[in-house]
């Protein structure tokens, strides 16, 4: 077997070099390469840590999470980089993330080739640097870099690296060759463990616990890393390291850190489609026809990846409207420093408008995004049929209409699937690709590619109405509009929900989206049959009196103008009354328990039903579906994690406990709930047979 660590002399300098494809994850076998390497030190003066390949160590081996831990581990590794007799100085290129900055921590000296990275992304994961980060962190740069590498999980480059004290050099060209050089500059060790302890920074301890408590709402990992940083001040580095150790066990082994390593893998899994065997096509050239919110920032997230985008509006205002709009979001980036000007100006170049369909014909992949209609979508895809290549593959942002419906428009529906951007589409990370009864399996593989290539989270779904995410998000507005009937405020019901951890609650944000988008896309379901009249009587009431939401200045809610905070209004609490009685029901007390249980297994049981029926391929999908495109809190872990850490015979219960009650046509138990609950098995880990 093929060890992954090697070791040379290069005159006094003994140069250990790891090479662990892809990412020179420290694997087991690496942890035990190079502590073996360290032994053969002999007569060399210093030694260089060096990684091939296109990386540093970007850190820990993924396929040993869960499992017991194998010794040496990476304390074990560390403290030998410490102890070895000379000194170690690493050799940075690509990224050191994590236990791969913590190896690098635990070396005396860091030269950092100009384009490296380095940072502590654990937190994406329920925890915090546990091999040593935040105790030598601190001792480097001070408390607040430190907490603020822990906390937000963002990497950070050479430079800041350097004004840190992360990086002791920078080298601008080979940085093995300039570690080396500098290796033989270097006559003492200076180990990190042997600095003194940093100074207290209350400032720093403050901005981050703020930042924690908002951006990072309701996680237990950046407050525990701020605590385990905050030790570093008081603590010499052995009881540091247990405080740390202790810290990090504690979330490693508790439920958030799981909710949230399993939607780490299940964001990688969804991209597997059982049966799959077909070839991307490429994709030089994107069309978008619709130059509204959506389709402009769909054509900026082929534009931030570099794919060039001829984008239509048949209204020619709305064409020049949208790509201002475009260039001013741009602008607005680059004056916060987000891009260059230069990139600015590369990024609105590669969007060129089209005077007609005609400007299709060289596009591979054509995504239309214009008004939620059937016929409207229909009639594009006629156009698109005659304009375009007989081999490009045709898109529909559709969020709930039928693809199979729009596919057989044409001539050969083999070439059509469904690609539902969330708003804004060059932000949110969320792609639902909708795949139809005879969608190809080249225009399935070419979707998911392209959903890669633009950074985003590619779901596959099956065809019904509003597929995975807004079919499920029917049963939890249902809930949440009966509840405010039967006598839970509206502030009440947002309250229960935020506090959960979603964003924001279904009141505000219908509010925010816009009550006449629900009203028109009732206008073509049935009454009673496809949803529950009662639940949005008094949405349908709002919009009718032209209350559609902030875009109007009320909805459930009222606006101040230019505001976007939701102010209680009596009218509404009054017209609710009013509702409830003419409907005979008898309003109570709700509590926050109850609003919270209804409408999120609403959600799960919905769920289950779509994985019952097939339109989800496993249960995880759906997790990275309300993860990724509807705020459901990570640290829960998505849906149905979430209800497996209830207890799937406790949902089960509750579900037809409900089913009972006034409502309980729309809460019959999904078999694949009744199931798995008397097997003992979990939705979030089921998938298709």
């Amino acid at each position: 077997m093929t060890t992954p660590v090697s070791s040379r002399r290069e005159g006094d300098i003994l140069i250990i070099t790891v090479d662990n494809p892809p990412v020179n994850a420290l694997s087991h076998a690496v942890r035990s390469g190079v502590c073996d390497a360290l032994k053969d030190v002999g007569d060399a003066k210093a030694v260089v840590l060096n990684c091939a390949g296109r990386t540093w160590f970007a850190g820990a081996d993924i396929t040993e999470f869960g499992k017991p831990p194998m010794s040496p581990s990476l304390p074990d590794m560390i403290a030998a980089l410490e102890d070895c007799p000379v000194p170690v100085i690493a050799a940075i290129h690509g990224t050191a993330l994590g236990g791969g900055m913590e190896t690098a921590l635990g070396c005396d000296f860091r030269v950092f080739n100009a384009k490296a990275k380095c940072g502590f992304p654990e937190v994406d994961l329920g925890i915090f640097p546990g091999a040593g980060g935040t105790q030598r962190t601190p001792r480097l740069s001070g408390l607040g870099p430190a907490m603020e590498m822990c906390v937000t999980g963002k990497p950070i480059g050479a430079t800041e690296a350097a004004k840190f004290g992360l990086a002791d050099s920078i080298a601008t060209e080979d940085v093995l060759a300039s570690a080396i050089e500098f290796a033989k500059s270097i006559h003492e060790k200076r180990r990190v463990r042997d600095l003194p302890n940093p100074e207290a920074d209350e400032k720093a301890s403050e901005t981050w616990r703020k930042f924690a408590a908002t951006r990072r709402r309701g996680e237990a990992a950046p407050l525990k890393a701020i605590e385990a940083v905050e030790a570093s001040v008081t603590l010499d580095i052995d009881p540091g390291l247990e405080k740390e150790r202790d810290l990090f066990m504690g979330l490693i082994t508790g439920q958030q850190s799981a909710a949230m390593r399993h939607l780490f893998f299940a964001e990688r899994m969804a991209a597997k489609v059982d049966g799959l065997d077909a070839s991307p096509q490429k994709v030089t050239q994107v069309g978008v026809v619709g130059a509204g919110t959506m389709g402009g920032g769909i054509a900026m997230a082929f534009a931030n990846a570099g794919v060039p985008v001829t984008i239509f509006d048949a209204n020619v205002e709305a064409l020049k409207s949208g790509l201002a709009r475009i260039a001013k979001l741009y602008a607005d980036s680059a004056a916060k420093g987000r891009m260059s000007e230069a990139e600015r100006d590369a990024r609105i170049a590669r969007i060129s408008p089209a005077g007609g369909y005609d400007g299709f014909a060289g596009c591979d992949l054509v995504i239309e995004a214009v008004f939620e209609r059937m016929d409207v979508k229909k009639a594009v895809f006629a156009e698109l049929e005659k304009a375009c290549r007989a081999d490009a593959i045709l898109a529909t942002n559709t969020s709930y209409l039928d693809v199979d419906a729009i596919a057989a428009s044409i001539g050969d529906p083999s070439r059509v699937l469904g690609m539902h951007f969330f708003s804004p589409a060059n932000v949110m990370r969320l792609l639902e690709i909708v795949r139809g009864a005879k969608t190809s399996g080249e225009a399935l593989a070419t979707a998911l590619a392209v959903s890669k290539a633009i950074k985003k989270v590619g779901v596959v779904s099956g065809v019904c109405h509003g597929f995975i995410g807004n079919r499920m998000l029917k049963g939890y507005g249902r809930e949440a509009g009966l509840l405010m009937m039967e006598g839970a405020a509206p502030e009440a019901i947002d309250q229960a929900l935020y506090d959960f951890g979603m964003p924001m609650g279904p009141m505000a944000m219908g509010d925010m989206a816009g009550l006449d988008i629900g009203y028109d896309n009732r206008k073509s379901l049935v009454a009673g049959e496809d949803y529950e009249p009662l639940a949005s009587a008094l949405q349908d009431r709002l919009v009718e009196m032209g209350r559609k939401g902030q875009k109007t200045g009320a909805g459930v809610y009222l606006y101040e103008r230019g505001s976007r905070t939701p102010v209680p209004d009596t009218q509404v609490t009054a017209m609710t009354e009013a509702l409830a009685k003419e409907h005979g029901i008898t309003r109570r007390e709700i509590g926050a328990d109850e609003i919270v249980e209804r409408c999120i297994l609403a959600l799960v049981n919905e769920g289950a039903m779509l994985l019952g029926e097939g339109i989800a391929q496993r249960g995880s999908d759906i997790d990275v579906v309300y993860a990724n495109g509807y705020g459901f809190p990570r640290w829960r872990g998505g849906p149905m994690f979430h209800a497996d850490s209830l207890g799937l015979e406790h949902v089960l219960q509750r579900v037809r406990a409900y089913a009972a009650g006034p409502h309980g046509k729309w809460w019959t138990p999904a078999p694949l709930l009744a199931q798995l609950a008397s097997e003992g098995g979990r939705l979030s880990a089921w998938s298709k047979p």
